[in-house]
Parts: structure tokens; C-alpha cells; sequence
């Protein structure tokens, strides 16, 4: 889950080839073959030629969300992922009064099915190209000033993408692999009308909330459907009553065989990022200094939004999508410290390390470029460090809503004077409907009273810094002092600005750059004025970005020779592109003298229930339950019907939704978050430990058949008794 609060870039571009071991790795589809002998020894039946078709069965079901995984499962268009990737739509939906949240939501019919808001996707792959050696030569043709350089593959980037978006309907993005090693263009089918079609009530899909987050043993229905429309003539459209479901090539088969300890298990998603082979240095960074910070001040906001929350429920239902995302983050982030203690992850990194170096300085003339890049990278660091607190509480306060659209609605203003071609990313006419849609949906997550408290704590946070930090030359100035009084009228200043009507917004969307000039609207005013710092701070951060280009690369690629080296199969770290992991169904042992079995059942939620959310389960459910009313989907070996399950897969952020296969190929599950003692592998794998949690599919169904009934759905799934 995702905000804008947590925009965070620990380190950017980390995609280093890893040494995999055990059920390690997030394998690119070009390597399947490759690793055929493993996938086998695994338990996989289907070849792995047969995987490494994107476009065919299985892999031409599965879908990125843009964020999150799902997968067709039907030939109607029908999208199954996370219920929490669902969140989103569930909660845009949602009002005080009819809240889907709590709820639930079943579309009987299709024309009852509720638009997922006018930003959701869902992403196709049709098609991806090695760019490689065509990227590398546009970074070199630039020389080497650093700004020249990220600019020349920025253009090289907005090049390639428009040549591949000429054909209408689809949306291309530019993947680097091993920190600038290999470029790769993925051309996908960009479906604009996703609908949400069923949701279970909040106290199936998030039983266990946020105390149960990470942790096993889990009893969660995480899972949702969406369905993806368009044009009568088959292309994407945006949304209109007249749009007809979607028809895959493919679509996933729910299992006929049951799943059970010791079985093959793979997962096609698309994770967000992993950091193994960041340096030393990023690692004591991230460890020490960003993951404190965040847990610190983000929670003081959760505690800020719940207070508000309670007292006024309209803040509660608009800022659930966003208080979800902001726990998920803080426990993930705990969660990570606390493991990099288990396992000593920093000494772990730092020998590493200490070895490539070794290893570098032994290959004599050879090595002296990879430790140049690898000492430009650690002054790369340092830089960034330096302002660390101060750019994160304004850049915090400029994320603000009302502040947040007038920056975006100024800088969209001065991009469309500009060629198509020249404008800066994200600002192009290709991004203008998201941007739109953005401004659309602002209404049903914004409430101005929150809004205020929350740039109210970032600018406390600011003017509470030291002197030498407290260095906004902009911000002091509208501030005019560094005391609480000076906090109360800049924000009661800015609660002037009339953004926070939508009207207001779409009007100056189609705003000139002199119109905002000319404005006294207090926050467009601000956006003016802040402007030409957030312009230069930009350019800096490309300038270091494009020296670092290089240097990434080199490095990246010498760490992998050394890795390679050692004998054994390697991967890139994840950069949010497709990737496939496999693994068997197995339990663990956290501690001495406790084990834990790879399934937990239908008993285990009455257990824990105590009709207080978070574990506050349907009485339909807990009746059922009760009844023994399995609708004969239990599995004889655990007595029961079983509800989530653990694997020895790798995945990370990005995952969630992924559908889990089987050794066939058919879906029995769905991915949706790991254990308390794996969040520490996005830096440093622990195969011991290392768990997935997933859905299982029959759970699933006898949701949709016993407690929230869905028999339309069974029907088009061929899983009606």
C-alpha cells in the first residue's frame, strides 16, 4: 500500500544480480529457462518454456495494477487481487452512511458493478524489448556532466516510450536492471474502466487489522474482484455505461487438486523494491537515520487522523485508504529494525562488502574503475544526508492536499508551454488523465480540517530544528517567524485557498502559467513562490543521479562478477517489473520451542474473535463456522477448511495480489504478505525464516458461498456447487 505521505526513495535504482540459495530469488521471465533444472527439483510439472511465454497460459493472465498483482479468472474480464490492493476503490466508494468498508460490496449484475475510481488500471503485458545497448550509448553521447546525462536518458526514455504508445491503447514504461546494466521497454495493454465487482465485509478482508499485519498465525480474507471494461470495438476506453467487459487471451483456473504441506507453489507479480546489494553505507542510512524518522513522525500523524477520526466519521471513511497505507509502513518498517538485529544485518552487509573490495583490489588495473564508482556513491550519500529532516518535513508539508495540487497545477502549467517532447516527466500529454483524475478523486480522501492539522505538525516539526537546518529561504519567509504563532497563521492563511473545491481545481487545470502569477489564492501563491527552489532542488538530484549513472553500473556489475564468481544462479533486484519466484509450501520455527504448521483453518478465527475490531468476524461466519458448515471444501489432512497458508517464496511490496500456482499452473491463492521475521530480506535474505502468506483459494470460495454470498461469481468462476 502507498501514499503520498511516504513518497520515500531509500535508494534509488538498486538492481544488482544476487547469488540465490534455497527458494531466494525474483527471477525475470528470460531466466526460466535457465534455471529449468531447480524450477523441476522444485516440484514445477509445466515447462519452464511454457512460463517464460508472457503472452500465453498461465503468465498471460496475470496483470499489474500499477502498486499491486491480480490475475483474470474468467473470460468475462474478471480481475482477482488483494482486497487491501482494493482498498483504494473500496474506500472511494464509501460514505459514512453506506460504508463498503465495513460492509462489503457483491454487484449482482454487471451494470451494477461501481467504477474503481477514474486513476485505476489495469496493465496488460503485450510485448518487452531489450534497449540496452541503444540507452547506453544515448548516456554516453552526453559526455559527462551528470545533469546531461540523466537528460539525454530522459529523452532517450520519452523517445522510446512514444514510438511504443503510437499504437492506441497502450501504456510503455523503461525498466533498468543491475542499476543501469540492462535497459528493457514494456510495452503493455492499458485497460482505463477497472470496476469493482465483489468485496467481502472489512471484518473478513482485513480480520486481524493491523495487529495481526506481518504476523503468522493469519486468518485473513485478503481478496477482491475487480472487472476491466472497454470500447464496444475492444480498445480501451475510458469509463462509460456503453464500455462491455474485457476478454483475455487467458485466464486463470482455480485448482482442482488441494494444496497441501510440501507442495510446489509460484508466484508471477510485479515487486516494488528490494535493496540486497545496496552498499554498506545505504544500508546504516536507511537503518540509522530514514526508518526511525518515518516510524517517529508518520505515526504521530495515525495518531493525529485516529483522534479525528473518532470524533468525526466523514475522516474516518476518507482517510482509511490513507491510515492503512501509514501502518502498513510503520510496522513494516519496525518490523525490518527489528530483524536486522535477529540476524545482524549490518555486520552481514559490511562483510559483503569488505569482500567485493578485497576482491576489487586483488584484480589490480582491472578493479580501479568499480572501487572509483563504489567511493563516488558513498559521496553520494553523504550529500543526501546532510538535509535529511528538513527536506523530509517540507517535503511532508508540500504533500499536503491543497498544497500538493496547487505545486502539481503550477508545474503542469509551465510543462504545457513546452513541446510534448520537452516537458518533464509525469507532465506529458500521456499523463495529463491521471493527473486529472487525481484532482477528481482529491474529494472523497480530503476533509480541509485534517488537512490543516496535518501541514500544522509538519511546520512545527520545522521550525523545531536547529538553526542551521531551519534553512528554507521560501518557507521562512511566508512563515515570518519560528513559533507556534507563526505556524497558526501561515495555516490559517493557506485555509483561504479555494483548491479544495474540485471546480476550483479542474479550472485552473486548464490554467497558463501567468494566470497562477497574477492569482491570490494563497496556496497557488505558495506554489509560485516555491517553485524555483523545487526546480533547482530537482535539478541537483539529476545532476547526482546522472553522475551516478555510471558509477552504479560499474560497481553493480563488478559485485555481480564477484557473485558470479562463486558458482550458482543470480537475479536483479526488484525494480517493479514482472518477475516470477517459486518455492514449496512449508511452516517455521521463529523461536525455540515453537513451530508453526504451513495452514491455519476456520477454527482458529472464532478463536481469536472478540467481536472488537479488528477481530470482529460476521456472525454469518462464526455461525458457519461453528455448524462445521465446510460446503465441502475442507481438506481431510487439517480437518478443516483451510484459510491462509506459508511458503518459502521471496516477494516484497508490489506482490501483494500475486496469484499462487500450483505445480499445474492453477491458482491456489493469492499472495499478501510475509512474516514478522522476513521484512528484513528486502536487504538481507534470510532463507531460515522467510515466509509468504497467502490466501487460499478454497477460503475464498466459501466466503463467496457461506457467509457472503456471491453464486453469480462461483457461477462465472465453475466453482458453483
Amino acid at each position: 500500500m502507498r501514499s503520498n505521505l511516504l513518497a520515500l526513495s531509500i535508494v534509488a535504482s538498486l538492481g544488482l544480480a544476487q547469488l540465490a540459495h534455497a527458494a531466494e530469488g525474483m527471477w525475470v521471465p528470460q531466466q526460466l529457462p535457465e534455471i529449468a533444472g531447480p524450477l523441476k527439483d522444485a516440484g514445477l510439472k509445466l515447462s519452464p518454456e511454457q512460463l517464460s511465454n508472457l503472452t500465453g497460459d498461465p503468465m498471460g493472465a496475470v496483470v499489474a495494477l500499477g502498486g499491486c498483482t491480480a490475475s483474470f479468472v474468467s473470460p468475462q474480464g474478471l480481475v482477482v487481487t488483494n482486497h487491501h490492493c482494493a482498498y483504494g476503490a473500496i474506500q472511494l466508494n464509501s460514505t459514512a452512511e453506506k460504508n463498503l468498508i465495513q460492509d462489503g460490496f457483491n454487484a449482482p449484475t454487471f451494470k451494477d458493478e461501481l467504477s474503481a475510481g477514474p486513476n485505476a488500471r489495469v496493465f496488460v503485458l503485450d510485448e518487452i524489448t531489450d534497449v540496452t545497448a541503444q540507452a547506453k550509448a544515448a548516456i554516453e553521447g552526453a559526455g559527462k556532466d551528470g545533469l546531461a546525462r540523466m537528460r539525454a536518458l530522459e529523452a532517450f526514455e520519452k523517445a522510446q516510450i512514444a514510438a511504443c504508445e503510437s499504437g492506441e491503447g497502450f501504456r510503455c514504461r523503461l525498466y533498468s536492471f543491475s542499476g543501469g546494466n540492462t535497459y528493457r521497454l514494456f510495452k503493455n495493454l492499458e485497460i482505463r474502466d477497472v470496476r469493482l465487482a465483489y468485496a467481502p465485509p472489512g471484518s473478513v478482508g482485513k480480520y486481524g487489522g493491523d495487529v495481526d499485519n506481518w504476523m503468522w498465525p493469519r486468518h485473513t480474507g485478503d481478496f477482491a474482484f475487480y472487472r476491466a471494461y472497454v470500447g464496444k470495438d475492444g480498445k480501451p476506453a475510458a469509463y462509460s455505461e456503453d464500455n462491455v467487459p474485457y476478454q483475455p487471451r487467458h485466464h486463470l483456473k482455480f485448482a482442482d487438486q488441494p494444496l497441501g504441506a510440501g507442495d510446489f507453489v509460484m508466484v508471477a507479480g510485479y515487486p516494488g523494491r528490494t535493496n540486497r546489494y545496496a552498499l554498506a553505507s545505504e544500508f546504516d542510512e536507511a537503518a540509522g537515520q530514514t526508518f526511525p524518522l518515518t516510524i517517529k513522525h508518520v505515526g504521530a500523524v495515525i495518531d493525529l487522523v485516529e483522534k479525528a477520526g473518532a470524533k468525526d466519521p466523514d475522516i474516518k471513511v476518507k482517510y482509511a485508504a490513507s491510515m492503512a497505507s501509514w501502518n502498513n509502513v510503520t510496522k513494516n518498517y519496525e518490523g525490518q529494525l527489528e530483524g536486522f538485529k535477529r540476524i545482524d544485518a549490518a555486520a552481514t552487509k559490511q562483510a559483503e562488502e569488505a569482500a567485493v573490495l578485497a576482491w576489487l583490489k586483488g584484480q589490480g588495473k582491472s578493479g580501479k574503475a568499480a572501487l572509483a564508482a563504489h567511493a563516488q556513491l558513498v559521496g553520494h550519500g553523504k550529500a543526501t544526508g546532510s538535509t535529511r529532516e528538513r527536506d523530509f518535513f517540507v517535503g511532508q508539508f508540500n504533500s499536503t492536499p491543497v498544497l500538493s495540487s496547487a505545486i502539481t497545477l503550477y508545474r503542469l502549467a509551465i510543462e504545457k508551454a513546452k513541446p510534448d517532447a520537452e516537458r518533464e516527466p509525469g507532465f506529458q500529454q500521456r499523463d495529463l488523465t491521471t493527473i486529472e483524475g487525481g484532482l477528481k478523486q482529491m474529494d472523497r480522501r480530503y476533509v480541509p480540517a485534517m488537512d490543516q492539522q496535518l501541514q500544522a505538525y509538519f511546520l512545527q516539526q520545522y521550525v523545531a530544528l536547529p538553526e542551521a537546518q531551519r534553512n528554507n529561504p521560501v518557507l521562512n519567509q511566508w512563515l515570518g517567524g519560528h513559533d507556534a504563532a507563526a505556524v497558526d497563521a501561515l495555516v490559517g492563511k493557506l485555509a483561504g485557498s479555494k483548491l479544495g473545491s474540485l471546480e476550483e481545481r479542474l479550472k485552473w487545470f486548464n490554467a497558463d502559467k501567468a494566470a497562477f502569477e497574477s492569482s491570490d489564492d494563497p496556496a497557488i501563491q505558495y506554489a509560485v513562490a516555491v517553485m524555483p527552489a523545487l526546480l533547482e532542488q530537482e535539478a541537483k538530484r539529476k545532476t547526482r543521479a546522472g553522475e551516478a549513472l555510471t558509477a552504479r553500473a560499474t560497481y553493480l556489475q563488478a559485485v555481480a562478477d564477484y557473485k558470479k564468481s562463486q558458482g550458482g544462479f543470480v537475479y536483479p533486484d526488484a525494480n517493479l517489473s514482472l518477475r516470477i519466484t517459486f518455492g514449496n509450501v512449508m511452516g517455521y520455527e521463529p523461536k525455540d520451542g515453537v513451530a508453526y504448521t504451513p495452514f491455519t483453518t476456520l477454527e482458529g478465527i472464532p478463536a481469536k474473535d472478540t467481536g472488537v475490531d479488528p477481530f470482529d468476524a460476521p456472525k454469518a461466519l462464526l455461525d458457519a463456522v461453528k455448524a462445521k458448515r465446510y460446503g465441502g471444501l475442507e481438506d481431510k489432512r487439517i480437518g478443516s477448511v483451510p484459510v491462509n497458508f506459508l511458503s518459502n517464496l521471496d516477494i516484497t511490496g508490489g506482490n501483494s495480489g500475486s496469484p499462487v500456482l500450483d505445480a499445474n499452473g492453477k491458482l491456489v491463492g493469492l499472495a499478501f504478505d510475509g512474516n514478522w521475521e522476513s521484512v528484513s530480506s528486502n536487504w538481507v535474505f534470510d532463507p531460515v525464516m522467510t515466509r509468504m502468506i497467502a490466501v487460499d483459494s478454497r477460503y475464498m470460495q466459501w466466503i463467496m458461498q457461506e457467509v457472503a454470498p456471491a453464486p453469480q461469481l462461483l457461477k462465472e468462476l465453475d466453482l458453483a456447487k
